[in-house]
């Protein structure tokens, strides 16, 4: 009986752990094609083989779905953008590295690029959530650890990441717009060109800063 009951318990969370997939899969393909206010717990099971109720054994709602999706590919996509930032051996590597990485994700897989590009004002809507605001805090430990090392002037680091990762994000949205991402490099310099200007007239001793304010005649 001992030897028995193992295997049955692993079976079974093999199981949970392939009809939660299945929900996810169907969930993405549903809020992609039909967008995610449109769409309805129902549509989801649609495109799975499991009967209705068994949704609820997984997720309470489809507003818990959209964050599990996104949750996974905001994990993918931090993993990728702090290495990238952590092994930048200058300021303009550093502001580039990080865009690049982003973008590149993004286009990469098909499924999550069409997830976001249709939805992209509900995961706007996000941003105060854990799933997405810990790209904003992983930003603010690598924008203190860039002052530290002297690659980056010293600056509000809260305010420089959020600016930084709302500006991604929104370039982005526009980016998934356009033609399937083709204006990927075009975005990342963009990107880049404003924000190391940016960090560079930082750098500059406060008196040899330019006026931000018109001349007055």
């Amino acid at each position: 009986m001992e030897g028995s009951s193992e295997p049955e318990l692993g079976k079974r969370e093999r199981t949970k752990h392939a009809n939660r997939r299945a929900i996810l899969d169907a969930a993405r393909e549903v809020f992609a094609e039909m967008g995610f206010g449109a769409a309805s717990v129902r549509d989801v099971v649609r495109r799975t083989d499991l009967a209705s109720g068994t949704f609820y054994n997984y997720f309470p709602d489809k507003e818990a779905v959209l964050g599990a999706l996104v949750d996974e590919a905001a994990t993918e996509a931090r993993e990728r953008i702090v290495a990238a930032r952590r092994s930048a051996e200058s300021l303009d590597d550093f502001v580039r590295a990080g865009f690049r990485a982003y973008y590149a994700f993004l286009v990469e897989d098909p499924r999550t690029f069409e997830l976001l590009r249709r939805n992209a004002g509900t995961i706007r809507a996000m941003f105060d959530q854990p799933v997405l605001g810990g790209g904003i805090d992983e930003l603010e430990q690598d924008l203190r650890a860039g002052i530290a090392a002297g690659l980056l002037p010293e600056h509000d680091v809260e305010l420089m990441a959020s600016a930084m990762v709302g500006a991604g994000f929104e370039v982005g949205v526009r980016l998934l717009e356009r033609a399937g991402g083709d204006d990927l490099e075009a975005a990342v310099e963009l990107l880049a060109d404003v924000f190391v200007a940016g960090f560079e007239h930082l750098a500059r001793p406060e008196g040899s800063r330019p006026s931000a304010g018109l001349s007055r005649t």
